[in-house]
Parts: C-alpha cells; sequence; structure tokens
C-alpha cells in the first residue's frame, strides 16, 4: 500500500490472513493514521462489507466433527480386524446414553435400497410433510429384522424417515451412506429437520443411527467379495461381512476427512490421549533452540530446512527440539508408533522421531512446503499438543488446494492429528501441499505445543533408527549438534546423496570405534598392572634370614 508521500507497511498480524481479515484491521486502524489514507480504509471497509456474508463459505474449518459424535463399524476376527468410521446421529439411543451403545448383529442392505424405489409419495392431504414422506416398511423386512440395515440416502429422505423405516421393518441399527459423489469421506450427523421430526424421533427411534462415506460403504459391502463372485451378488449383500460390531467411538481414534485429494489432507481425532501429549511436551522441556532458517545452511537430520531467501525467515520465533528415540525408544514412544502405523497405514519404520515446536505469542510458520532434499518425506502428521482458543489463532492452513474450493483451516485440538501427504500416488512432489500455521495471538503467556512426525520415501537405516538415538541418550535425546555440522559438512563436499552414504557410514562406525577404544582403555590397564607386578621382585632366603636375625637381635635388645 503506497501513498503519494510514503509506504505503509502491512503488519505481521495480517501477513497471510484473508481479504476479510486485512480490511477488518484497516476498517480499525487506518483511518487512525492520517488523511491520505481515508481512501484506501473507504475501500477496504466495502471490501469487507461484501465479502463478509460469505467469508465463513470461503473457509473450509475444520474439525466438523466431536468425539460424542464418533462411531466405529468393525467386523473381522483377532488376527485381522476391519473398521470404519461413522458418524452418530443427533436423536436415537446415543443422544440419551451418551454414545455408549454397542450392537453385534449381521449387516443387511435395505431392499429398495434407497428405502424408496419407485414407490410413489403419499398426496393425502390430511397428513403432514413427514408423514407423507414415509414410504413404509422395506421389502425384505424379515430379513431386516434383528439385523444392521444399510440403506443410502439417494432419495433424499431426511435421516428421521430412513430411521423410521429401519425401526417399522424392525431393524436394530441403520447404517446410512453419504452417495454424494464430490463428498469424499466427508460425513455428518444426522438430524431432525423440524419440530414434528424432533417429536417423533425423541418418542420412537431407539435404535443406533450412523452415516458413513460412500467410499465406506463400498468397502463394506464388497469386504468378502471374491473375483469370482457375480457383480449382481454382490450388489444384493452377497459381499458383506457375516457379522459386524457398531460401537460409540469414545476416545478411539477416527477420522476426518478435509480434502480427498491435491493435496491429501485429514484428521485422526484422539491419535494421541491427554497424557501422551503432556510427556511429549515435558520430554522437550529445556532442550528447545530456536529456529533460524535465514543463514542459508539447513539442518536435513532434523528436517529443518533454510529459508530459499536468505536472510528472511520462513519460521519466527518458533523453538524446536527433535526427539532421537528410535529402535530404543521407551515404552510411551513406541506404543504412540505402533498406534499410528496401524491407524494411518504407514509402516513405523519409515517415521521419524518426534519433532516438537514450541510457539508463543507472536510466533508463526509463513507458507513452506515439508521437503527434504537429502531424505524424501512422503507425508506429514501434525499433532497439537494443547488447546488453543479460537480467538488466538495458530491454525494450520492450507491456503492453496487443489480442488479450487476454498483454503482449509485446521484449528489447534489437544491429541488432534493432521495427515497431509506431500507426494501423489506416483509419489511426484505435490505442490497444492503449501501450508502455514498462522501467528499465535494472546498475551505472553499463550503458548502452543505441535509434534511432528515425518513419513520417508524409504525405511529409516539402523544408523537412524538405533545409533544416533544412543548417541543423544545422554543428551535427553537431543542430538549433539557436531553430527549436524558433520552431515552438513559431507553433503556440501560431496552432494546430497554421496554425503548421506558416507555420513551413515561414519556414524556406524561408532560401535567399532568405541569398541577399539574400550579395548585399548582395557589393555593400557592391564599392562600398566603387569609393569607394577614385575617392579615387585620376590625375596631371596639369604635376605630373608638377614631380616629374621635383626628382628630377634631387636628382641634381645
Amino acid at each position: 500500500f503506497t501513498t503519494p508521500k510514503k509506504i505503509i507497511s502491512i503488519p505481521k498480524i495480517i501477513r497471510g490472513r484473508s481479504p476479510v481479515y486485512i480490511a477488518l484491521f484497516w476498517c480499525e486502524s487506518t483511518m487512525k493514521i492520517s488523511p491520505t489514507t481515508s481512501i484506501l480504509s473507504a475501500l477496504l471497509c466495502r471490501l469487507n462489507y461484501l465479502a463478509s456474508a460469505n467469508d465463513e463459505q470461503s473457509y473450509r474449518v475444520f474439525p466438523q466433527r466431536t468425539s460424542k459424535e464418533a462411531a466405529v463399524i468393525e467386523w473381522g476376527h483377532s488376527a485381522i480386524i476391519s473398521a470404519l468410521d461413522g458418524a452418530v446421529a443427533t436423536f436415537g439411543p446415543q443422544t440419551s446414553q451418551g454414545a455408549n451403545f454397542e450392537v453385534e448383529t449381521s449387516p443387511v442392505l435395505a431392499n429398495p435400497i434407497d428405502g424408496v424405489g419407485r414407490k410413489r409419495k403419499n398426496d393425502d392431504e390430511s397428513l403432514s410433510d413427514f408423514d407423507k414422506e414415509y414410504p413404509g416398511k422395506l421389502k425384505n423386512a424379515d430379513e431386516v429384522e434383528g439385523n444392521m440395515v444399510i440403506m443410502t440416502d439417494a432419495a433424499g429422505l431426511s435421516g428421521v424417515t430412513m430411521a423410521r423405516i429401519a425401526k417399522e421393518s424392525g431393524a436394530a441399527a441403520l447404517m446410512v451412506v453419504n452417495t454424494d459423489q464430490n463428498a469424499g469421506d466427508f460425513i455428518y450427523s444426522l438430524e431432525p429437520e423440524n419440530d414434528e421430526e424432533a417429536a417423533y424421533a425423541e418418542e420412537n427411534i431407539d435404535i443406533p443411527v450412523v452415516m458413513v462415506s460412500l467410499q465406506a460403504g463400498n468397502v463394506i459391502t464388497t469386504a468378502m467379495a471374491t473375483e469370482d463372485m457375480d457383480p449382481n451378488d454382490v450388489n444384493k449383500g452377497a459381499g458383506l461381512p457375516e457379522r459386524v460390531r457398531l460401537y460409540a467411538g469414545g476416545d478411539r481414534p477416527f477420522f476426518e476427512d478435509a480434502m480427498s485429494g491435491k493435496p491429501m489432507v485429514y484428521l485422526i481425532h484422539n491419535m494421541l490421549t491427554s497424557e501422551e501429549c503432556d510427556e511429549l511436551i515435558r520430554m522437550a522441556d529445556g532442550n528447545y533452540d530456536r529456529v533460524d532458517d535465514t543463514n542459508g545452511v539447513s539442518n536435513y537430520l532434523e528436517n529443518t530446512i533454510a529459508s530459499k531467501k536468505r536472510g528472511e525467515a520462513t519460521a519466527i520465533d518458533i523453538d524446536r527440539v527433535t526427539l532421537w528415540k528410535g529402535g530404543i525408544a521407551g515404552k510411551l514412544i513406541k506404543d504412540i508408533d505402533e498406534r499410528m502405523s496401524q491407524v494411518t497405514g504407514f509402516p513405523a519404520e519409515h517415521f521419524s522421531d518426534f519433532q516438537v515446536n514450541r510457539f508463543k505469542s507472536g510466533s508463526s510458520h509463513n507458507p513452506h512446503f515439508d521437503i527434504n532434499p537429502a531424505n524424501g518425506i512422503m507425508a506429514s502428521i501434525t499433532i497439537f499438543l494443547n488447546d488453543i482458543p479460537d480467538d488466538q489463532g495458530g491454525e494450520l492452513v492450507f491456503p492453496s488446494p487443489g480442488d479450487g474450493a476454498g483454503p482449509v483451516i485446521i484449528r489447534p485440538r489437544k491429541g488432534l492429528a493432521v495427515v497431509h501427504h506431500n507426494t501423489d500416488e506416483k509419489y511426484n512432489f505435490d505442490q497444492t501441499t503449501l501450508h502455514q500455521e498462522l501467528p499465535l495471538q494472546g498475551d505472553s503467556l499463550a503458548v502452543k505445543y505441535v509434534a511432528k512426525k515425518f513419513v520417508y520415501l524409504n525405511p529409516q537405516p539402523q544408523t537412524v533408527r538405533i545409533m544416533l538415538p544412543l548417541i543423544a541418550l545422554p543428551f535427553g535425546g537431543k542430538l549433539p549438534r557436531q553430527f549436524i555440522t558433520l552431515q552438513n559438512t559431507l553433503i556440501e563436499k560431496y552432494g546430497l546423496e554421496a554425503g548421506d552414504i558416507y555420513f551413515q557410514k561414519i556414524v556406524s562406525m561408532i560401535p567399532f570405534g568405541l569398541l577399539l577404544l574400550i579395548g585399548s582403555l582395557v589393555g593400557s590397564a592391564v599392562q600398566k598392572g603387569m609393569k607394577k607386578d614385575e617392579g615387585k621382585k620376590p625375596e631371596s632366603s639369604d635376605q630373608k634370614g638377614t631380616k629374621q636375625k635383626k628382628t630377634k637381635s631387636k628382641k634381645k635388645d
């Protein structure tokens, strides 16, 4: 922004913000600067007026789900268990029982699958709209009796109407499949659309009602399908599991889809427990270093890459430490890694160690990519370790998604993990993964803790998983700076690939060097002992006799 006399700099608080946010800021402040800004202020205030009504629609804000509405549909045996995430309705036993419900039964496809089929809407004017919409029991009500019925929302029926169909057909539970082709894994809690539906649901619906995504619906309906099965039989339910278990999600991890492609971003609620978050914060305490990415020197080992523009910081006032635990980690880290591997599907051998970041008031991380030229990063897992009030900022933002539907904003919630893929299905770098963390606001006591794990394209060698954590062990899990400098020196001299190979070889030789050093010390100690023994010559018989005579003469005296 310029005037004929001076340049008005853009304050840090509005950098990277939406035009609406900027307009609000300027409406409140620029008119106080000088009369020369009055035209600018008027234009920006007009922008705010025109855009504020659509601001919420232009941004996709997450998380949108909570643990209270989470459900799990599970099948299989102890060796192989498959599970889907669902969103429970706001009516039914899940509300009266505090989301504490469990049903084990057989899944059955509704007939007709959308609950309506070719039935016509009842035109009886004496009926309410709710009763007019009700098409009656399912054709296969006898088969549905006592089981979980699977129905799609393709007919446009309300959630309560579909629950009424399932209930009056004798179902023990209802699974509604969201058939929106563009929704990806998006699901939501079905709720009454008016007072009449709310009253009916309160009095009559006593079965669990959950929604699953179209992809999840395809998974469960083909779970047992084989290549030699007739597709028509699969469409009639031949590929369904024999038994399923439907229960409240509670504190179990569950998914929430943010973007299904370009980039792929999804949330995992309850990834870490509150106690695990607190313990990671405790482990990192006292080990932080202020991130400096302005000097052109990257820390490839710990995924702190130098800013593209020397002297211009990307990470602003961020404290960081990598907790080197690897293959010698204790139970806490091992349990977390195992859970993350099970939930995400990424092998634990591809994980980096935890990188813990501390943000204070004013800290931010400007738009950047998670790229490591020395060790390709396939995906990033960002976990918030504490809650941040909505009015204190600190959100994780994907400003330029490839779907053109507007930026995605993810608010910090304790234990919530955000997974984004840095590559496409062919492992090519995805330019739409650009992301940032907005400034943390509030007083001097405001603080945000974020833990990150990077998923590498290749499994990590034993030098990284065993040797470096052993070296870091005496220092509280913090790797001495000399090793980072060593790798950088080798990379600078021999290039990224060769330099890293030489670094791995040097680190792998450390155990042999230690053994040689210990052997040398032991050998030196033995030799010294032998020399001392040689210095003590045994006494001759004449010497012993002389000593005895001297002793006797002393006694006589």
